[in-house]
């Protein structure tokens, strides 16, 4: 590990501890050469099926793009970083339990809406119209209705 300071090679690993129900590790690390310390976190790098998107094309999973969806859909509710992250682990968990290399855009959308419903009715409200183009009102009564009609 090259140290962020003075970019020397040596680095020292002080402290290692698991965080994110273990799928990480988190490490404390002293530079050789300037002795100034950082933190690291390290995970294992498992492959994500690619997705087909609905005009056929295929593309790379991105954690990024579904971080952001997530985020804009909850943005100004009251869910902590720590759940949001838990989701993002959960959803990628059920993408790659299939087993299978490529899957529908349409999978991810809806693992996405699973667990906004779970995370915050409104953010999922919110998800929803955008994901599955609400043209109307009307539209958005019929899946509030939904929804109500779920959580009795």
């Amino acid at each position: 590990m090259h140290c962020p300071f003075c970019g020397a090679v040596d680095t020292k690993v002080i402290d290692s501890r698991l965080v994110s129900d273990g799928n990480h590790v988190r490490r404390r690390r002293e530079c050789i050469t300037c002795e100034e310390r950082f933190t690291t976190y390290e995970s294992a790098e498992l492959v994500m099926p690619r997705i087909i998107k609905s005009d056929g094309s295929r593309e790379p999973f991105h954690e990024d793009k579904l971080r952001d969806g997530l985020q804009k859909a909850l943005e100004k509710r009251p869910v902590s970083v720590e759940l949001v992250e838990a989701a993002i682990n959960r959803i990628k968990g059920e993408l790659r339990a299939g087993g299978e290399r490529e899957i529908p855009s349409v999978m991810v959308g809806e693992a996405v809406m699973k667990e906004l419903r779970e995370l915050d009715e409104v953010a999922f409200v919110r998800f929803a119209s955008v994901y599955r183009s609400f043209k109307d009102l009307e539209e958005f009564r019929q899946e509030i209705e939904r929804l109500s009609r779920a959580s009795d």
